[in-house]
C-alpha cells in the first residue's frame, strides 16, 4: 500500500554533491571491571531464566539496557565506580582532542552523540516541553545519575580546550537559542558540540565545518544512526573528505547491538527502495537479548555472530518462500477455475451474435421502434416517446422498487426498468433482455437514454471483439501460470541448508549456556549492579527527607 502511494528516492539515486566520508571503527578492549560487570550481568540472566526473580524486579530488557551502558562506562550504573582511561568514552575523548589540535588552523568542528547519560532535564519548564520535537517526544535518550556529556566537556577543558569552544544541544531550550548555536558552530565558534540523536536530527543544519562526528553509544533503530550521519554527509559540508567514528567495546554488548541494527536495516530498506517490497518485516523498536545470547556474549563466543547472520537470512529467505507460495496458490487457482471463465466468455459471444443477426433481420436501414403499453412509437414520434418511456419506466420502478420490470420492447427486444439502492441512493438503469443483456444507465434527458439503447446495440461488434481478446488473454495468463506452478522454489535448499544450521548453532549455543551456568556454580558472584541500586534507592529517601525537612521549615516559618 505504501509504495502505491510513495515514490522512494536514496542517497544513492539523488547523486548529490556531499563530501566522502570514511568509517572508523573504534575498537576498544573491555576493562577487568567491564568483564566483571558482564559476568554479573550472565549470573542476572541465569536468575531471571531459572524464574528466581520477579519480572518487575528484573527482566531481559533491563539486562539488556545495563549492559548497553557498561559497554560505554561502568560510571552510567554507579558513579562512584573507578574512571579507567581504556574505557572507549575515555578514548573518544583523546579522538576528539586530537582532532581539535590537528583543525585549529581552519577551525574544524566535530559532534559526539550520545543518547546515555545526558544532562538532567529542568523540571516543570512548560515552555520547553509545548517546544519539543516529535522526534525528542519519542526520545530513547537516558538520563543516568553520571552525566557523560559533564565527563567529555570537563577533560577536553582539562586537555586544553576553551569552555566556550564546547557546547551541549541541550543548553539551547527553545528554537531561537537553537538557531544561535547552530550558527556559531557553523562559524567554528564551538568546534565540538555533543548531543543526543532526536534532539540533533532533523533541521540541524551545522554542516559547514564539520569535518568528524563521534557515534559514542549505539542507537535502537538504524534510523537513529543514519540520522547522524546525515548531519555529516551533506550538501554544504566545506570539506572533501570527512570522518564518522563509531565506538565498540570488545566482549560487552555493543558488537551484538550493531548486528541487531544491520538486521533491522536489511528489513527496513526492502520497504524503503525503488524495488519491489516484500510484504512483512520485523519490528524495529527496543530488542531485549535472549537468555542464551546474554551467556554466550559473556564468552566472546564468535558463534553468536554467525547465528545473527542466518537469522537475518532465514527471515528473508523465508518471506521470499511465503510469497512464492501465496503467489503458486493464486496460480493454481486461476488455471482450476479458467476452464469456467472460458466457458462464460464463449456464452457471452454466443448470445451476442444471436442477438446480432436479430437485428440483421430487421429492416435496412432499422426503423426505430419503441413499444410502450400498447402503443409503438417509430421515428417521427421521438419526442413522444421520449415522455412515454420516461412516465412508464418511473411508474415501474415506484411500484417495484429493486426488481426488474418489463415497460415495453425495443428493437424486437423486452425493455426492462429496474432500480437499485446504494446507501440511501437510488441508481436506475434500463436493459434490453435478447439472448444477451444490454444495459444502459438512466440519465436526466430520456430522448438522450433512448440514444444510449440505440448505441448499446450498435456496440455489439465491439463488445464481441473485446470479450474474444480477454479469451486470448486467459489463454495467455493460463500457459503462464501453469510455467510458474511447474518452477520450484528457487532457494529451498538454501533455506533447507541454513534453517538446519541455524538449529544446530541455537541448540549448541543454548548448550554452551547451560554448560556455563553449571561451571559457575559454587563461584563467588558479584553484586556491583544491586549496589548501585541499593544507593540510588537511599539517594531518593534522602531527597525525600530533606524534602519533608524543608517543608516543615517553611510550615514553621509561617506559623511563627
Amino acid at each position: 500500500m505504501f509504495k502505491q502511494v510513495a515514490d522512494v528516492r536514496t542517497a544513492d539515486t539523488l547523486k548529490l554533491k556531499v563530501p566522502e566520508c570514511e568509517t572508523h571503527i573504534v575498537n576498544v578492549e573491555a576493562t577487568e571491571f567491564q568483564k566483571t560487570l558482564v559476568q554479573e550481568l550472565a549470573d542476572r540472566a541465569d536468575d531471571v531464566q531459572d524464574g528466581k526473580v520477579e519480572p518487575t524486579v528484573d527482566n531481559m530488557l533491563r539486562i539488556t539496557s545495563d549492559g548497553r551502558k557498561l559497554g560505554l562506562d561502568p560510571r552510567l550504573i554507579d558513579p562512584s565506580f573507578e574512571d579507567d582511561p581504556s574505557t572507549k568514552l575515555n578514548q573518544c575523548v583523546n579522538n576528539v582532542f586530537d582532532i581539535y589540535k590537528s583543525t585549529e588552523t581552519e577551525k574544524l568542528t566535530q559532534i559526539v552523540f550520545c543518547d546515555l547519560g545526558v544532562p538532567h532535564k529542568v523540571m516543570n519548564d512548560k515552555e520547553d516541553m509545548d517546544e519539543k520535537s516529535v522526534s525528542e517526544q519519542n526520545s530513547l535518550e537516558e538520563e543516568c545519575d553520571f552525566c557523560v556529556y559533564d565527563d567529555i566537556r570537563e577533560k577536553l577543558i582539562a586537555k586544553g580546550v576553551s569552555k566556550d569552544e564546547i557546547a551541549f544541544i541541550h543548553d539551547a531550550k527553545n528554537e531561537k537559542q537553537k538557531t544561535e548555536l547552530f550558527e556559531r558552530v557553523r562559524k567554528g565558534e564551538v568546534r565540538v558540540l555533543l548531543g543526543s540523536t532526536p534532539k540533533m536530527g532533523t533541521g540541524t543544519n551545522v554542516q559547514d565545518k564539520l569535518i568528524a562526528i563521534h557515534d559514542l553509544d549505539i542507537p535502537w533503530r538504524p534510523a537513529d544512526l543514519e540520522q547522524r550521519k546525515g548531519r555529516i554527509v551533506r550538501q554544504g559540508n566545506q570539506n572533501e573528505k570527512v570522518h564518522v567514528y563509531r565506538y565498540v567495546t570488545k566482549g560487552t554488548f555493543d558488537a551484538y547491538s550493531y548486528q541487531t541494527l544491520e538486521n533491522k536495516q536489511q528489513f527496513i530498506s526492502q520497504i524503503m527502495t525503488s524495488k519491489t517490497p516484500v510484504r512483512r518485516c520485523e519490528d524495529v523498536d527496543q530488542q531485549a537479548l535472549s537468555y542464551a545470547e546474554i551467556k554466550t556474549l559473556c564468552t566472546g563466543d564468535e558463534r553468536i555472530k554467525e547465528k545473527m547472520q542466518l537469522d537475518s537470512e532465514v527471515k528473508g529467505l523465508q518471506i521470499e518462500r511465503a510469497e512464492y507460495i501465496n503467489t503458486k496458490h493464486d496460480m493454481e487457482d486461476k488455471v482450476k477455475f479458467a476452464p469456467k471463465q472460458e466457458q462464460n466468455y464463449l456464452s457471452i459471444i454466443s448470445n451476442l451474435k444471436k442477438d446480432k443477426e436479430h437485428l440483421m433481420e430487421l429492416p435496412s436501414p432499422p426503423e426505430f421502434a419503441l413499444a410502450i403499453g400498447d402503443k409503438i412509437y417509430g421515428n417521427e414520434d421521438r419526442t413522444e416517446a421520449a415522455k412515454a418511456f420516461e412516465k412508464a419506466f418511473f411508474s415501474a420502478v415506484n411500484r417495484n422498487p429493486d426488481k426488474p420490470v418489463k415497460i415495453g420492447e425495443f428493437q424486437g427486444m423486452p425493455l426492462m426498468a429496474s432500480s437499485t439502492s446504494m446507501n440511501g441512493t437510488f441508481i436506475f438503469s434500463a436493459t434490453l433482455n435478447g439472448a444477451a443483456m444490454h444495459k444502459i444507465d438512466i440519465g436526466a434527458s430520456f430522448a438522450n437514454n433512448i440514444k444510449r439503447l440505440e448505441g448499446v446495440l450498435a456496440g455489439i461488434d465491439q463488445r464481441i471483439s473485446d470479450i474474444e481478446s480477454r479469451v486470448n488473454a486467459l489463454h495467455i495468463d493460463v500457459a503462464e501460470a501453469e510455467k510458474i506452478i511447474a518452477t520450484p522454489f528457487a532457494h529451498e535448499e538454501e533455506l533447507k541448508t541454513k534453517s538446519e544450521r541455524l538449529d544446530q548453532l541455537t541448540e549448541e549455543l543454548n548448550k554452551a549456556a547451560m554448560t556455563i551456568k553449571e561451571n559457575s556454580k559454587g563461584r563467588q558472584r558479584t553484586n556491583f549492579f544491586d549496589v548501585a541500586k541499593l544507593k540510588k534507592e537511599a539517594a531518593k529517601c534522602r531527597n525525600t527527607l530533606d524534602k519533608q525537612q524543608n517543608n516543615k521549615k517553611k510550615v514553621s516559618g509561617i506559623e511563627d
